[in-house]
């Protein structure tokens, strides 16, 4: 029947993303304040982080795994545990097995450094998904809005070359810092650690959806 019309439409997607990890020293802090011996921040980070680097691996979205702590500003420590131009195999996830948290979060120098490995790649859409779990602090300053304002220029940055940033923040108390420096709905408070492996996918999915 000439009436009828067929029109095949082929999505694709053309992502690529910087899942970047706070490994500062307070990650080292159990989640059961009464439980010294019982799972940490960073292990569950590490849990949670390897399930969603496993989703995207199968989905095939280009992504690297990323993390920073500093001590001070002229010592910011950059890891990459996953690379855009590595597979996901069994060395990257001994790399991550064998992360470990300390120093500081000089936040927006890292999210700067993220966007660059970012911006080497040809992706239309491309995001910094930033796992953290406080507000931008380092020794060598006292004032702390002065690193948050440094974090919210980064965000704005990178904004301005088409580099989305996300934050899944698992401090409860975020909400008087974490808008200003990321912007209105582009961001997620996780109250309960615990719940971060469900969380993370299900932010992952949201964005990328």
């Amino acid at each position: 029947d000439p009436r009828i019309g067929i029109r095949i439409t082929r999505h694709v997607r053309d992502l690529a993303v910087v899942i970047l990890l706070d490994l500062s020293e307070s990650t080292n802090e159990p989640i059961d304040k009464d439980d010294e011996d019982g799972p940490t921040i960073l292990s569950l980070t590490r849990e949670s982080t390897g399930l969603l680097a496993w989703a995207i691996d199968s989905i095939g979205d280009a992504f690297a795994v990323h993390g920073f702590a500093s001590d001070g500003r002229h010592d910011v420590r950059y890891h990459r545990f996953k690379n855009f131009d590595e597979p996901y195999d069994d060395a990257a996830k001994a790399r991550l097995a064998g992360m470990t948290g300390g120093l500081s979060t000089r936040m927006g120098a890292a999210l700067r450094h993220a966007g660059w490995h970012l911006n080497q790649q040809p992706a239309t859409k491309r995001l910094v998904l930033l796992i953290t779990d406080g507000a931008p602090a380092d020794i060598d300053e006292r004032d702390p809005q002065y690193l948050r304002h440094d974090a919210k220029k980064a965000v704005e940055d990178l904004a301005a070359q088409g580099v989305y940033t996300y934050c899944l923040t698992l401090d409860a108390d975020a909400d008087r810092y974490v808008a200003r420096i990321f912007g209105e709905n582009r961001y997620s408070i996780v109250d309960r650690v615990e719940k971060l492996p469900e969380r993370l996918p299900a932010v992952f999915a949201a964005l990328t959806g």
